[in-house]
């Protein structure tokens, strides 16, 4: 397949708030079907034995800090969770989706911001591909250069299978058109391991960092110290 470039209609700055809040709800819902966390707690299994302060980018509705607090809890492991979106829509949405008890930081802004606050673990979740080429190259040397423990990307393989039988999947689960729509096209705008070998040799990170498959249709990139 050959990567797609075309902009996803969630990421419309004149989106409606009512429809903005049904499309994070849905893919909240379509990322809990098809195991999303499941490669991001499996990194943190590997990496996380001690306290930390974790930093997510582009956390959505906060599905995927959710998760971490409750892997995190059941472990005993005490964690500082803090996660920044460049959508201001996206604080309101989270925090109501979010038990207080969780004690989970949203914030509005640009992650380059944070550069004087220090962080073990810097993670994000099906972001990358939102991305340009010039903004991923700066994300991971912001990551290389500012996660103590580690770094991980969560993103969606470019796959056929996925491609098609994706729009099967959100009509089974009634989500929104435009959940529809964005997904299909998520798939065709994500990677294959060759483009992160590229981008990892573009910033001096092929040695350190590993492309990793994740069921069902995720490629990730893992980088532990």
């Amino acid at each position: 397949m050959i990567r797609a470039l075309a902009q996803e209609q969630m990421d419309a700055a004149d989106l409606p708030a009512d429809i903005y809040a049904r499309v994070l709800a849905d893919l909240d819902r379509v990322n809990r079907v098809t195991l999303a966390a499941r490669p991001t707690l499996a990194f943190l299994n590997r990496t996380a034995s001690a306290p930390f302060r974790l930093l997510d980018v582009g956390y959505g509705d906060g599905g995927m800090l959710r998760a971490i607090a409750r892997w995190a809890k059941r472990r005993g492991i005490a964690c500082t969770l803090v996660g920044i979106d460049l959508n201001p829509r996206s604080e309101d949405i989270a925090r109501a989706h979010s038990d207080p008890a969780l004690s989970i930081t949203y914030r509005t802004g640009d992650y380059a911001d944070l550069t004087d606050e220090p962080w073990d673990i810097i993670l994000s979740s099906l972001v990358t591909h939102h991305m340009s080429d010039d903004q991923r190259r700066a994300f991971l040397r912001f990551m290389e250069d500012h996660a103590r423990l580690g770094w991980f990307i969560n993103d969606l393989h470019r796959h056929a299978f996925a491609y098609h039988g994706y729009p099967l999947l959100a009509r089974l689960l009634g989500v929104h058109r435009i959940v529809r729509e964005d997904g299909k096209l998520s798939i065709a705008r994500s990677f294959v391991p060759a483009d992160w070998q590229v981008m990892l040799e573009a910033t001096s990170l092929a040695n350190v960092a590993k492309v990793e498959r994740a069921f069902p249709f995720r490629l990730c990139v893992t980088r532990r110290r």
